[in-house]
Parts: structure tokens; C-alpha cells; sequence
């Protein structure tokens, strides 16, 4: 299978290395990839959500609701 350009999670634009800010609570990431961080493609859109809105939504995310929902 191939991938788009610009596709792959090695390396990417310089627009993807930007930090990153939660996309509920507005907490910039303290790195540029958190593990701990909850990523969600929603209406074709990549968001992110820091550790503490993931477990605050964790039903929610698990029943696959997109975060307007929340």
C-alpha cells in the first residue's frame, strides 16, 4: 500500500513538527509527540487531546463519539 506525500509519521512538513495544543482544553504538549496524548480524526481533521481530557472522555472515545459530543 502506498501513502500520500507528506503521509508518513517519519518526518513530515514543518507545518506537522509545530507543537502541539489540546484540542479540548487548549494545553500546548510539552513534546512533539506525547505518548500519552490521544490523537482523533475527525470529518478528515487530526486532532489531539492531552492525557487529562482522554480520561476524562474515555467512554465517550471508546464509543467512538466525536468530541463535539463530549
Amino acid at each position: 500500500m502506498t501513502s500520500p506525500p507528506g503521509g508518513s509519521d517519519q518526518g513530515g512538513s514543518t507545518a506537522e513538527r509545530r507543537r502541539l495544543v489540546c484540542a479540548r482544553c487548549g494545553t500546548p504538549a510539552d513534546s512533539p509527540q506525547p505518548v500519552t496524548w490521544t490523537c482523533s480524526v475527525e470529518n478528515g481533521i487530526r486532532q489531539y487531546f492531552c492525557d487529562a481530557c482522554s480520561r476524562e472522555n474515555l467512554r465517550a472515545i471508546e464509543g467512538r463519539l466525536d468530541s463535539a459530543w463530549w
